[in-house]
């Protein structure tokens, strides 16, 4: 078993509860960790045999473009879909952090974090 890892990525989305929200939006990060066997992978060094980085990050591009009024059902999809696409992946953890909440207070961030396991 390993790890895959994509850190880091920025994206501008209109997620949130608030009417201006949706009208002005904000800027996210969105990590992301599967697990999936990569003996395969390490031996053979064919992409056809690991979890392709890319597909998970089109993946996210395309879930955060979807507007939700909450974090969690923004990562839930993201999962969803990870699962649906990528039959490799084992278990999965999705972090969504808005960057500078509008919730009243110098608050860097707020993060949402969802973890999931393949069923069956």
């Amino acid at each position: 078993m390993g790890k895959i890892q994509v850190n880091n990525s920025k994206l501008y989305a209109y997620h949130g509860c608030l009417e201006e929200e949706a009208r002005i939006g904000s800027w996210y990060r969105v990590d992301v960790e599967v697990e999936a066997d990569l003996s395969k992978s390490a031996k053979t060094d064919e992409l056809s045999d690991t979890v392709d980085y890319v597909h998970l990050n089109y993946i996210v591009k395309e879930e955060m473009a979807i507007r939700s009024k909450l974090l969690e059902e923004v990562a839930q999809r993201i999962l969803d879909r990870f699962f649906r696409e990528i039959s490799m992946i084992e278990e999965a953890t999705v972090k969504v952090a808005k960057i500078n909440p509008p919730i009243g207070g110098n608050v860097e961030e707020v993060v949402i974090i969802l973890s999931q396991k393949r069923k069956g």
